[in-house]
């Protein structure tokens, strides 16, 4: 049955590239990037199979276990243009293959130098290709993990990353909800790490692709935990939430700290290790704190902070909040 589905996703992705991709490319005149652009042109269907997938399966599921009822129906289809950029290959694909020739330059430098570079799958020579799949995802999700935590850590990179959490109406799109400079980071640090290890272009394909699906479950707005056990292999719907829970989620010592707590991409591990897990058994309501209604010493009530409705305006508003927690010790 696998073996059929490759076959089929190969014979479409054969029909896309010849069909549309190559003429445009002709036609531009970048005939050079004929190769990257069929490698490109798998990026692109594996995002548009994740699409058809993610509305498929969680879609139902949000209507039928949700968490919360929405109070902006606009949020889900704002969240989905975000998703639509970063799922058609956009950025990875762009950051793959341009640090590639980039990374080859440099292991030749290092052979003239006598020096080998580094390749994960030589450690156990005749691994099983399903085990050293599984080892590149453990190395990538450690990576993951401490990039996560540093985007809690810098003030100046929350302010990027409080895109992300400022969704109060979480949903199966929200996940690729990402300031583009905090998604343009996250790819090549990712790029870079996987063409360091020596994770081949295929196999880099599958797993970014089995990641933000993933990613896309966690975020859904669904009342699903894993159990006692699973909860401590996989990333949960609940577990993930709690990440985005008002205050908790982006708080360590209080309001107006930063920090917070789950910060595992895939998997919990990494939260037990190092004692940023949080299994309190709620499903916590979403957000930023700063974005609540605050009381002055008067009486009054001032507005939360705006982080932004539309596309655009978010951008925008993220990179004027990096600067402006960039001077400052406490940014909410």
């Amino acid at each position: 049955m696998m073996h059929l589905l490759t076959d089929w996703f190969g014979m479409a992705q054969g029909w896309l590239f010849e069909s549309l991709i190559q003429p445009l490319i002709y036609y531009t005149g970048l005939g050079e990037f004929t190769e990257e652009a069929f490698e490109g042109t798998e990026w692109l269907l594996t995002g548009l199979c994740e699409l058809v997938i993610l509305f498929t399966l969680l879609r139902p599921l949000e209507a039928l276990i949700p968490v919360h009822k929405f109070d902006d129906r606009r949020a889900r289809w704002n969240d989905f243009i975000y998703t639509v950029i970063h799922r058609i290959g956009l950025f990875p694909v762009l950051i793959f293959f341009t640090l590639d020739p980039l990374m080859d330059g440099l292991a030749g430098m290092l052979r003239m130098e006598n020096v080998r570079p580094f390749n994960l799958e030589e450690l156990l020579p005749g691994m099983n290709p399903m085990l050293g799949f599984f080892l590149y995802l453990v190395v990538l999700d450690f990576f993951d993990y401490w990039f996560h935590r540093a985007q809690h850590h810098f003030g100046w990179w929350w302010g990027l990353h409080s895109l992300h959490h400022s969704q109060r109406n979480m949903n199966l799109w929200s996940d690729d909800r990402n300031h583009l400079l905090d998604d343009l980071l996250r790819d090549v640090m990712m790029g870079a790490l996987a063409l360091a290890i020596g994770v081949p272009p295929g196999q880099y394909v599958l797993l970014v692709s089995l990641s933000r699906m993933l990613q896309s479950l966690q975020h859904a707005n669904v009342r699903i935990h894993f159990g006692l056990l699973g909860e401590r292999l996989l990333v949960s719907p609940r577990f993930h939430r709690m990440h985005h829970a008002i205050g908790i989620g982006h708080e360590s010592k209080g309001q107006g700290t930063l920090g917070g707590c789950n910060f595992g991409v895939l998997l919990p591990i990494w939260d037990i290790l190092f004692r940023t897990a949080n299994y309190t058994p709620r499903f916590e309501t979403t957000g930023v704190r700063d974005q609540l209604p605050r009381t002055n010493a008067d009486g009054s009530v001032r507005p939360g902070r705006d982080y932004g409705r539309g596309f655009w305006r978010q951008q925008w508003l993220g990179l004027k909040r990096m600067v402006e927690f960039a001077r400052k010790r406490k940014p909410v």
